[in-house]
């Protein structure tokens, strides 16, 4: 029997952080937040995070838990949140998923891979080759290992056309290819 999850989505101010707490104490579960402000710290005002007093006791998980400069993305939040869940889980507990933030939410349950983190020097050096050989030519070159992006993507797509080469440089495999293997 796959291990039970309980979650909780919706708009903000809709009792979402009430409802987890009182499912918490009454289910012997802990709360894994899914909300994509709330893990910043300090960035309490407009985002709704739960005071010690609304918290009730009960464990929060992913709040508080990145400072407001570092970049964040869904699949850092599905590692770090996987790691709560699988650890309430061995303690026994029910984790209970609370949040607005659907795509993480959907990632996590889902338990989708991701391509692999950018390498900053690799990146730079194929902005490089792009800057030098220009869109049309490195969307010819990526006809070759990756037919799908480069008939979809623009030459002009600097961005999309240098992580396409990057993720096929890091892992061997088209972002297609990644995506269908998760």
């Amino acid at each position: 029997m796959p291990p039970k999850i309980a979650v909780i989505t919706g708009p903000t101010a809709t009792g979402k952080t009430g409802l987890g707490v009182r499912l918490a104490l009454e289910h012997d579960g802990e709360v894994v937040g899914a909300d994509s402000m709330q893990i910043y710290r300090g960035m309490d005002i407009g985002t709704a995070k739960p005071s010690p007093e609304e918290m009730r006791g009960v464990p929060h998980h992913m709040i508080d838990v990145a400072s407001p400069f570092e970049s964040w993305s869904v699949s850092r939040y599905v590692e770090q949140a996987s790691e709560c869940v699988d650890d309430i889980l061995s303690r026994g507990k029910l984790p209970i998923v609370v949040g607005g933030t659907g795509l993480w939410i959907d990632s996590l349950l889902r338990g989708l891979s991701f391509a692999p983190p950018s390498d900053p020097g690799l990146r730079r050096s194929l902005g490089d080759m792009y800057d030098e050989l220009g869109g049309e030519r490195m969307l010819e070159e990526l006809a070759g290992f990756d037919p799908g992006s480069a008939e979809r993507l623009h030459s002009n797509d600097k961005k999309r056309i240098v992580r396409a080469f990057e993720v096929w440089r890091l892992t061997g495999v088209s972002i297609p290819e990644h995506d269908e293997l998760s």
